[in-house]
């Protein structure tokens, strides 16, 4: 039985079983990428729920796994040569449970660093400037008199749609027909860019034909759906 008592996160959240992967995590675009790539792969895994209305990803606890305090984060109790790994950024915790199971990353190497190329995309791009279009439509930003900041998020946002609108013409998925860790970093961002940030009609969402079948496409996966509610919201 692996001995994760090294690490003071599992103070704060005792694992029933060490001997399985270790999720903290939040169902927040970010959060279910990890989520849904475990529903995928089939690997045996915990999760536990990062609360961030009881500022969990302050704590101490959670902060000696991720200085950064954000979710999600990981620990592998079976990482490389046997030993136990602990693993923040979500990107990179996608990367790597690609390259652990051999699944949803090309074995050839240059379309696997294209499928990572589009994971930083997601990271760099359309994670941050996403967001920015929540924080000012829907969250605090939204009482800003000054609307400038919502519409440069608002026009970046567009023009990232469109970046994956052409590169999606003729594809399936954005691997062509593999269905990769790439499609997994982008489904939640733009599910919840046109859904919970209510920002469908400002992004001009339904003037897409591409995008628009690729997350539907995405949505219908059993793992998709699985991840999307894991864990649990309080």
């Amino acid at each position: 039985m692996p001995d994760l008592t090294a690490f003071p996160i599992t103070k704060r959240w005792p694992p029933a079983h060490p001997e399985r992967l270790q999720l903290y995590s939040l169902p927040t675009p970010n959060g279910v990428k990890v989520s849904i790539m475990l529903e995928e792969i089939g690997l045996p895994y915990e999760v536990h729920l990062v609360d961030f209305g009881r500022d969990d990803q302050k704590t101490p606890e959670f902060l000696s796994l991720n200085p950064n305090g954000k979710i999600p984060a990981i620990i592998d109790p079976d990482g490389p040569g046997g030993r136990p790994l602990p693993l923040f950024e979500s990107g990179a915790i996608l990367q790597y449970l690609a390259e652990k199971t051999g699944q949803l990353l090309p074995r050839d190497p240059a379309r696997r660093y294209q499928t990572i190329q589009w994971v930083h995309f997601q990271m760099g791009g359309i994670g941050p400037m996403f967001g920015q279009v929540g924080f000012f439509h829907k969250f605090a930003g939204k009482e800003i008199a000054d609307k400038r900041p919502l519409e440069r998020y608002v026009n970046e946002s567009r023009r990232l749609l469109d970046v994956i609108e052409q590169h999606l013409a003729g594809r399936q998925w954005i691997m062509d027909d593999d269905y990769t860790i790439a499609d997994i970093s982008m489904l939640g961002w733009v599910r919840n860019l046109i859904g919970f940030y209510g920002a469908r009609e400002l992004v001009a969402f339904d003037d897409l034909n591409h995008v628009p079948s690729w997350l539907e496409r995405g949505l219908k996966r059993p793992a998709v759906e699985r991840g999307l509610n894991i864990p649990k919201r309080p």
